[in-house]
């Protein structure tokens, strides 16, 4: 019972991550799995291949690149909200181990990709607001934060998964209200 909790905290940890940068999770797993931190569900090996490692260092480093593109990180946003979500289930899909597949796959769907996008949505909203505020000019602060962000709550999952879910839990919680107390001063 405990591994399946710490196996879905770490997933939920990663489909989190996937909202703010797709492929940053997917690296730092592959990364992981080869150096042997992280165990992957059956079916799921070939992300610590040579192959697949290679294809998430490209592809990190384009959408990472895109997104201190002014107006293009806006599209990649708009690209990136669908697949962050598909992300989010893979990570989560991937990390649960010893769990019946309809449960795993049920989970990975709702919780993961829920989680994924919501972290996207916020995202895009917080590169929206930048987008207005400063014509632009602030989204490259917003990028960097996001990239260290999906960095370091990838890692962070992969290290000490229930401390992740509860962080998320707290950021969650002040985040809505803080939106509460804007929402109340308009």
């Amino acid at each position: 019972m405990l591994t399946h909790l710490l196996s879905i905290c770490l997933g939920l940890g990663l489909a989190a991550a996937c909202g703010f940068r797709v492929f940053v999770p997917g690296l730092v797993m592959s990364l992981a799995t080869r150096a042997g931190y992280l165990e992957l569900s059956d079916g799921f090996s070939w992300v610590g291949s040579t192959p697949a490692l290679t294809v998430l260092i490209i592809a990190t480093a384009l959408e990472v690149g895109g997104y201190y593109i002014p107006w293009v990180d806006n599209l990649l946003d708009t690209v990136a909200s669908p697949i962050a979500v598909v992300a989010g289930v893979l990570v989560t899909a991937s990390v649960i181990t010893g769990m019946d597949p309809f449960m795993k796959w049920a989970l990975a769907i709702i919780a993961g990709g829920g989680v994924a996008a919501t972290t996207q949505a916020l995202t895009a909203g917080t590169r929206g607001l930048s987008m207005v505020t400063t014509a632009g000019l602030g989204n490259p602060v917003v990028a960097a934060v996001e990239l260290a962000s999906s960095f370091a709550i990838s890692v962070l999952a992969i290290v000490a998964p229930v401390l992740t879910v509860i962080l998320m839990i707290v950021a969650f919680i002040m985040w809505r209200r803080r939106r509460r107390r804007l929402t109340a001063q308009v």
